[in-house]
């Protein structure tokens, strides 16, 4: 008894983890508005939320990847990608200039105080969340290796079928 018990309490945590709201943290986006992170969407479709650094080589490597295919994802699911650069305040005026030197389409939030990363429990970068239409947490996974982001619209299609 006590082991099905824990094995309940083990499945409901599971339950509750994979599909988890976004935490509300307010941060701004690149040109200075300010955004709250529980009111993210991409009106009923799903979203990836990319965590990154300017100093990152695996993040830019990954953001660079997906931007490489970025307009096919859009085409065929929908799409869109959020970038939260986590470079501290004293390199925050680095995140435009990369973005822009990269042509990244993306939307860029910006935590200097790593206060969303901390509040979804992140511990390293490069890190990706994909949200479903729902607004519910999916899917997770951190570093990045060449070829990872097909993985990433696989997960998606999953969501769009």
């Amino acid at each position: 008894m006590r082991k099905f018990i824990v094995l309940a309490i083990m499945a409901v945590a599971m339950a509750i983890n994979a599909s988890a709201q976004l935490p509300a943290v307010t941060l701004k986006d690149i040109s200075g508005k300010t955004v709250r992170t529980d009111e993210l969407s991409n009106d009923g479709k799903p979203f990836i939320i990319s965590f990154f650094a300017t100093w990152c080589k695996p993040c830019n490597r990954e953001l660079s990847a997906i931007s490489e295919v970025y307009d096919e994802w859009r085409e065929e699911t929908g799409v869109k990608v959020i970038a939260v650069s986590i470079d501290q305040a004293q390199n925050i005026n680095k995140v435009k200039p990369l973005v822009d030197n990269n042509g990244w389409e993306y939307d860029v939030l910006l935590d200097p105080n790593s206060d969303f990363k901390r509040a979804l429990g992140i511990q390293m970068i490069p890190y990706v969340i994909i949200v479903d239409g729902k607004g519910n947490i999916v899917y997770k996974h951190n570093g990045y290796t060449d070829g990872a982001e097909v993985e990433l619209i696989e997960k998606v299609r999953e969501l769009v079928k």
